[in-house]
């Protein structure tokens, strides 16, 4: 007969307190902090180097005729080769055989020839009426790991890809996004903190003169403000490896910001400082140089985030299917709420005071996007969702895919990545997953640009009506 064989005890039994005394080694004391921050220096800048050119420079890599045609301009092949042999002076592409190999700055070379010379019934070049500015995109939730960045830049890539031009400001002092894109920052001069200390100083400069003309003495200016003073927004773009996405990026510097901007507040009462980074977009005309200004936040609320929130027309909130993913952002728009509703009661009392009009803050769309999907376990929490967030909720969930996974490990996203390095159909569902999302996200823009500029008519023909009246 033989003997039954015990369950074996739950790995949290009979654990011995003197070996894992042994196992846990000495107290960490804060140089060891400094170690540890250097070791994962060395081996980010090596994952880094993966993704970069030899000589330390992200490259964006060559599209096919096969992904021009069937992702990025509405020609067939053979008509690509044919307007390719009768106009010598285009980008012919590099490669044998029936394959081209085309930079992006050639396609959008092409895309401009056919725009021009092609079909007018075919979308060439995407909607962006002339005469408004860009639509500033801010991605934000308070809850990490939500896939902010990975949406953000995406969104970008695929932004770009269509051929529009796009501004990146990463707000996160941990410089994901800046990774992604390639860019280096070598200090907080070289992100947004300068042009929110900018719009202090000018508000400090106005609240001086005010105090001069009172026979006042002034407010003190002090060297950091100073500086800032003298910068302006193009001062800290830099370019990326995508010839229409610039970047203006992060580094830990940045969260300086948090505890300066209340300070300076403090010392000047009347600084809306919720609106530091939309008025300097606005008043040096950085909105005019590009169609998307996409803001990636970091996963807290802090002053950081409300300059993106502010800033924003367009607010993207994504978040997994999971309760406590829920549970986190019903929080977040309860802050949201609590947060901007606090401050219209607070400025409005003050405006109607001295006759002034009040503020109310809008924005033209807000949509929660459900990430890094899994159609086989998340389905029933994912229509849940959708039933209690309603019109806040996008209609495409975006499943996490082996594409999406390899473009991480290498510090890239998907539209990165070379299809020969997959089969095809893993490659065309990977990027599938982020096409969805893209073009749910181009509806909205292009409808808020539409529906911008019908009030634009509809203003200038009451004017209009008006004079002639």
């Amino acid at each position: 007969m033989k003997k039954r064989s015990e369950t074996p005890l739950p790995p949290y039994f009979n654990l011995d307190p003197a070996r894992a005394a042994a196992r846990i080694g000495q107290p960490i004391d804060t140089v060891r902090f400094a170690k540890a921050a250097a070791f994962s220096k060395r081996g980010r800048d090596d994952l880094l180097k993966r993704g970069l050119s030899p000589e330390g420079k992200k490259h964006l890599r060559k599209f096919s005729t096969w992904e021009i045609c069937r992702y990025l301009i509405p020609v067939a092949p053979a008509h690509l080769g044919r307007v390719l042999k009768s106009h010598p002076d285009l980008p012919q592409g590099t490669g044998t055989g029936g394959t081209k190999w085309f930079t992006l700055e050639e396609t959008l070379r092409l895309r401009d020839h056919f725009a021009s010379e092609g079909a007018a019934n075919k979308e060439y070049r995407p909607y962006r009426p002339e005469g408004l500015p860009a639509k500033v995109v801010a991605v934000a939730n308070f809850k990490g790991g939500v896939g902010k960045t990975s949406t953000a830049a995406h969104l970008a890539m695929s932004s770009a890809l269509d051929g529009y031009r796009v501004l990146v400001i990463d707000l996160d002092s941990q410089g994901s996004m800046t990774s992604i894109m390639g860019g280096k920052v070598e200090d907080e001069w070289n992100t947004v903190f300068p042009i929110l200390a900018k719009d202090y100083a000018l508000h400090l400069a106005e609240e001086n003169q005010v105090r001069a003309a009172r026979g006042e003495p002034p407010l003190p200016i002090d060297e950091t403000i100073s500086e800032a003073a003298k910068t302006s927004v193009r001062d800290v773009i830099q370019k990326t490896h995508w010839p229409n996405i610039d970047l203006i990026g992060a580094q830990l510097n940045l969260y300086w910001a948090e505890f300066q901007i209340p300070v300076w507040r403090m010392g000047l009462r009347r600084w809306p400082l919720w609106d530091a980074l939309t008025s300097r977009l606005e008043a040096e005309g950085v909105l005019s140089d590009y169609d998307i200004v996409l803001l990636d936040t970091p996963p807290a609320l802090g002053y950081l985030t409300i300059n993106a929130l502010a800033a924003a027309d367009i607010l993207l909130v994504p978040l997994g299917a999971s309760f406590l993913e829920f549970d986190s952002t019903g929080r977040f728009f309860d802050m949201l709420y609590s947060t901007f509703a606090s401050i219209e009661e607070g400025e409005n009392a003050s405006r109607r005071a001295a006759g002034l009009p009040e503020i109310r803050f809008e924005w033209d769309v807000v949509r929660a996007i459900i990430t890094r999907f899994d159609a086989n376990q998340q389905t029933d929490m994912a229509n849940l969702i959708q039933a209690y967030l309603g019109d806040f909720m996008n209609a495409h969930r975006q499943e996490y895919t082996a594409l999406v996974g390899q473009a991480g490990e290498q510090v890239a996203g998907i539209y990165e990545a070379d299809y020969r390095d997959f089969n095809r159909e893993t490659y065309v569902r990977g990027r599938e997953a982020f096409d969805r999302t893209y073009a749910e996200f181009k509806e909205i823009l292009i409808g808020c640009w539409w529906r911008d500029q019908a009030e634009q008519e509809r203003a200038g023909q009451a004017d209009k009506d008006g004079k002639d009246g």
